[in-house]
């Protein structure tokens, strides 16, 4: 004789399954689902009622120009439009918590002014939290209040964009392109005569770069008078003079956690000896 037996379990799922919104940075999407049945799909995941559904996904689709695509099979959307559909998903029923990787990649810069709206606008409650992962330094200018550097998997700063540009930025970016390279190091031994504190970034074959301490560069007037005599001398093609930007003081960041981290090893290394009989 044999029995068998059943079992019938339920899970009881958390009572908020649409506190978490979430736009990874390979589109979660259904190739064959029209844009509206992507946004009607989520919105029932998230336990949203009907009519607050339709209302959401209307104001979300007007924001962000979906209106027309609507009825448009995901798998006929442009690399733009999918992006954009990822990112209204992940802010369908106003989650308390967002993350986006690379949301405005292949996105058109009216695409991402629009998503940048929508996201000033979803973030505004102190009762929501948002985590953007961003290569571009002009989203990260106009969205974020505190950023987080990684270079090589290592955080390498946290804080807010002020404290970055005061404690990064307080320097002058100086570019020298040469029309005849061979006097490339009389150059460099000029702007050391001009700005003793001056420090090469980089050397190409034309180009040189230099970072230059703000008390080395003011007053500008003199800065200026001193690069023109030496565009003359050394027959310069073009130099600029800038306060560096924000990409600068990231590059700048960048470089010196490598160098930082190039350094450890080297001392870290273990030193070889010959074995003896």
């Amino acid at each position: 004789a044999s029995a068998r037996s059943r079992v019938s379990a339920q899970v009881q799922l958390p009572p908020c399954p649409g506190a978490l919104g979430w736009c990874p940075q390979q589109d979660p999407l259904w190739p064959h689902l029209t844009v509206l049945q992507h946004l009607e799909a989520f919105a029932a995941i998230r336990g949203m009622r009907e009519e607050d559904a339709a209302l959401a996904i209307s104001c979300i689709g007007r924001a962000l120009d979906l209106l027309k695509h609507f009825k448009t099979p995901a798998r006929s959307l442009s690399a733009g439009e999918a992006r954009e559909l990822s990112f209204a998903l992940s802010i369908l029923g106003d989650p308390a918590v967002m993350l986006w990787d690379e949301p405005s990649v292949s996105v058109d810069p009216k695409g991402q002014r629009r998503m940048w709206k929508m996201i000033e606008a979803s973030t505004k409650s102190k009762e929501r939290a948002a985590i953007l992962c961003t290569q571009s330094l002009e989203e990260t200018a106009a969205m974020c209040d505190r950023v987080a550097i990684l270079v090589s998997g290592r955080l390498r700063y946290v804080g807010s964009l002020e404290d970055l540009k005061s404690k990064f930025g307080t320097s002058y970016h100086l570019e020298l392109k040469m029309t005849d390279v061979g006097q490339s190091d009389a150059l460099h031994t000029e702007i050391l005569n001009l700005f003793p504190h001056a420090a090469r970034q980089e050397r190409t074959s034309s180009l040189l770069t230099y970072k230059i301490p703000v008390a080395d560069a003011l007053p500008l007037s003199r800065s200026f008078s001193k690069l023109e005599a030496a565009k003359r001398n050394f027959k310069l093609e073009e130099y600029s003079l800038s306060l560096n930007t924000l990409h600068q003081v990231f590059v700048d960041l960048t470089r010196d956690a490598e160098e930082h981290d190039l350094e450890v090893a080297s001392n870290g290394a273990v030193e070889q000896r010959p074995l003896h009989p």
